[in-house]
């Protein structure tokens, strides 16, 4: 009965003592624990390609807006996966600090045979043969209030041919409880828990950073998205004012036949031609390595099949309805509030905060308090040698031993108290120095950071401004260029222009055209530009983290 109670007993507090960290460290026993200790981890030697583009192949070309692009930057786009990487590292990071805290169970079984000559008839035999079996069972937590806590248990077999043992076997048992508490250094849940609260706050540092990281990349893409646009509606306008000076040129070669254009006049229609045919092939190899840029971004250029295929853009850069304006107060209020870089230096800060308390709680006195309390109990065969051969006297064992130690008949206990005080801690002054140093240096990086984004964010808003003036502007020069083109081409017809103001208002058409492309591509530009400086191009774009990250 008893030695069921002391099992209970010990049970219990094992049960309480994992309940502790319930969460926080690896359960025992679980269906695949072992499994898991044993099992080599799959190591992977090849990265997946490319996904999803497939999806976009559309009559043989790679057919992609403007959300396609970015869907597929998430998902294939080497830089982004690497940036994840510090994600998951901050998450194992945040286990590696709960690992003070897990507990710990240990166990030993140690054997030992001794043979050796004796020198004494009191040692009871003319040669000394002794067996040890030492079997030891403990169970260690530490808490994060600064307690820490051991149950053990110990039982050893003693085997002897010496005539004066009294039990032979000898069965010697213990249970050992010991609990420890800090009462200046190291005491208090901010003190043990604040390593588990930086790695908590780094996990959000670096979700932070993803999400910065993210807010370039899409910009990024959306950036060399119109770029492109731009550079094939380039070339398309070259190509349109090239047929115009060809159909030129063809109405001069045929005046020419008639006799109605002297030879000389012909050179300039055909150096025209020869011109705008050289700029449409600038034009052509201006667009091939924007190409191959947006496929590295999107991951095209690691399928051979969709990175052969060519690029089918389905965005207009054309301003539909009344072009958006900026309020510089309400995009700075929002940039404030939503920007991840912002986010980053506030965890830092909250960081230095418990660095500090850490290191001024290092600089105190080490006074920690000790209670133990140990059952003893032994048990075995009784020996009587009194009348000149031993004689067993009664047949005992383990569970005799056992039974005393849970009737906690035989106790010892003690308390200690120990105090450990530094006549000088370098140490602990430089962690403090260092840790307000950090704390006001990242004052400052806040700071400069909020006086960066200040700047980013009126900037954008003025971009905004100017690309709208600059899209009504073009649009009336563009409109303007045409009219005079036709009233030349008209004048030209009847005779009373030459040939030199047809090509010039060409010249002049084809330059507003591409400064009209340049002003549509200049506002797309700016409107994202805006959104990256307040911090909303991903909800913008409909782009969750949870959703960026596999």
């Amino acid at each position: 009965m008893k030695q069921r109670q002391l099992l209970i007993a010990f049970g219990v507090l094992l049960t309480i003592a994992a309940f502790c960290v319930a969460g926080h460290s690896q359960t025992f026993p679980a269906p695949d624990y072992f499994q898991q200790l044993f099992r080599y981890p799959h190591v992977p030697t090849q990265l997946p390609g490319p996904q999803s583009l497939d999806e976009y192949i559309v009559n043989g070309k790679l057919r992609l807006s403007l959300q396609d692009s970015i869907r597929l930057m998430l998902l294939n786009n080497t830089d982004v996966r690497m940036n994840q990487a510090q994600i998951d590292q901050s998450g194992f990071a945040v286990g590696r600090a709960y690992s003070p805290f897990d507990p710990v169970f240990t166990g030993s079984f140690t054997p030992q045979r001794s043979t050796q000559p004796t020198t004494s008839a009191l040692q009871g035999a003319q040669t000394l043969s002794q067996l040890q079996q030492q079997t030891a069972f403990a169970y260690n937590q530490s808490f994060q209030s600064g307690t820490n806590f051991t149950v053990g248990f110990n039982n050893q077999r003693f085997t002897t041919n010496s005539s004066f043992a009294l039990f032979n076997p000898s069965f010697t048992s213990g249970a050992t409880f010991t609990v420890g508490q800090h009462l200046l250094r190291g005491r208090g849940y901010l003190v043990n828990h604040g390593p588990i609260m930086i790695a908590q706050r780094n996990l959000k540092q670096s979700r932070a950073n993803f999400e910065a990281q993210l807010n370039d990349s899409i910009l990024t893409v959306i950036s060399q998205y119109w770029s492109l646009v731009q550079a094939e509606k380039n070339l398309a306008v070259v190509e349109d004012s090239l047929h115009l000076a060809e159909e030129s040129y063809k109405h001069d070669k045929r005046a020419l036949e008639l006799g109605a254009l002297s030879p000389l006049d012909i050179y300039r229609s055909e150096a025209t031609v020869a011109q705008r045919r050289l700029q449409v092939i600038q034009a052509e190899y201006a667009v091939k390595p924007l190409e191959d840029q947006f496929r590295r971004t999107v991951g095209a250029d690691l399928d051979s099949r969709a990175g052969a295929l060519d690029l089918d853009l389905t965005e207009t850069a054309e301003v539909s309805g009344t072009p958006a304006s900026g309020d510089i107060p309400t995009a700075l209020e929002m940039a404030m509030s939503k920007r991840p870089e912002l986010e980053v230096a506030r965890q830092q800060l909250a960081n230095d905060d418990t660095n500090v308390y850490i290191a001024n709680n290092n600089l105190q006195p080490d006074v920690s308090l000790s209670g133990i309390y140990t059952s003893n109990g032994i048990g075995g065969n009784v020996i009587d040698a009194s009348n000149g051969s031993p004689v067993i006297v009664s047949h005992g064992g383990l569970l005799d031993a056992l039974d005393q130690v849970g009737g906690f008949g035989f106790p010892t206990y003690s308390v200690g108290l120990t105090l450990s005080l530094p006549i000088k801690n370098h140490r602990a002054e430089a962690d403090l120095g260092s840790a307000l140093v950090s704390k006001r240096t990242d004052l400052y990086q806040l700071r400069s950071r909020q006086q960066a984004i200040t700047l980013e964010v009126r900037n954008a808003v003025h971009q905004l401004e100017v690309s709208k003036l600059s899209l009504a502007a073009s649009s009336d020069a563009l409109n303007l260029a045409k009219k005079s083109l036709a009233a030349d081409q008209r004048k030209y017809d009847l005779g009373a222009e030459t040939i030199f103001f047809v090509l010039d208002s060409q010249n002049t058409v084809q330059q507003s055209e591409q400064s009209y492309v340049q002003a549509q591509i200049g506002y797309q530009l700016a409107l994202a530009g805006l959104d990256h400086a307040t911090g909303e191009l991903l909800e913008h774009n409909r782009v969750l983290i949870s959703d960026a990250i596999h």
